[in-house]
């Protein structure tokens, strides 16, 4: 086994036991601070987080740790490996008590995305867990995903990053390329169920950050499938730190994101 998968595994099981300290609204909704990344830090952000950090420290690897709350740190000696954290994507949702979160770190030999090598994203919802390495395939719970493939043309499109006004804005134009919405809550994971073949398309409706995609985005590359930064291409060139730079775009074919592309944006791809 992966010594990164073992340690994924070992945040995944504190962070639930975080999650059954904190079993209700009341405990997991109060706002402690503003994180590194630009948005609140609620308790259950905070607690998550410092378990995570718990874990990682006693690891006693070498890396530059890019957190939601926390922001940038070194660990050990540093070097150039870069993980990037997310201890709780979709914490509106794992504030509310939905079951539709996700635990995802990334592992890479630079600070850019390209160079993630080892993605991990964890489903507190369904207890799935979805894997990546760089050329050797994308899994999920130990079974090779890309037998089933996103449909051709975009019968169900993810939205993420999403307000209702945001909504409101964007629906009638992608509506002309994709038949049905979904709007579950966790980038991560919408990422993951494109790499599934359980939504074709996936578009984050606000300017993603690396810790939101650097560990799916791998596994919708190992899989042969298109993602762009639309507004700051090209995704592998973008940085592995916490500045939220474009809007995202992600589905079976380049073809199909320049298609929701045009309809997002009148910008082009440059």
């Amino acid at each position: 086994m992966s010594p990164w998968l073992e340690l994924c595994r070992s945040c995944v099981a504190d962070i639930e036991q975080t999650l059954k300290q904190l079993p209700t609204r009341m405990e997991r909704e109060p706002i402690l601070r503003r994180g590194e990344g630009g948005d609140d830090t609620t308790a259950i952000d905070q607690a998550a987080e410092d378990a995570v950090v718990s874990r990682l420290e006693a690891s006693g690897e070498s890396f530059v740790l890019v957190s939601e709350e926390l922001g940038t740190r070194m660990f050990g000696t540093g070097g150039r490996q870069v993980v990037v954290v997310d201890p709780i994507d979709g914490s509106v949702n794992a504030k509310r008590g939905i079951p539709f979160f996700s635990f995802s770190l990334a592992v890479a030999d630079g600070p850019t995305m390209g160079e993630v090598k080892f993605g991990f994203v964890h489903d507190f919802g369904s207890g799935e867990e979805w894997t990546a390495t760089r050329d050797q395939g994308a899994y999920l719970n130990g079974e090779r995903l890309g037998a089933v493939k996103p449909k051709e043309t975009v019968e169900i499109l993810s939205f993420e990053g999403t307000t209702a006004r945001a909504i409101s804005e964007h629906a009638a134009r992608v509506a002309e390329v994709a038949e049905r919405f979904r709007v579950m809550g966790s980038l991560a994971l919408s990422l993951c169920h494109l790499a599934a073949g359980r939504v074709d398309a996936v578009c984050s409706l606000k300017e993603a950050r690396s810790v939101d995609i650097a560990a799916a985005q791998l596994l919708v590359s190992e899989c042969g499938l298109a993602l762009e930064l639309f507004e700051d291409p090209p995704v592998d060139a973008a940085p592995l730190d916490l500045v939220p730079r474009s809007r995202l775009a992600a589905a079976g074919t380049p073809a199909l994101v320049e298609e929701l592309v045009r309809a997002l944006s009148p910008k082009p791809l440059r």
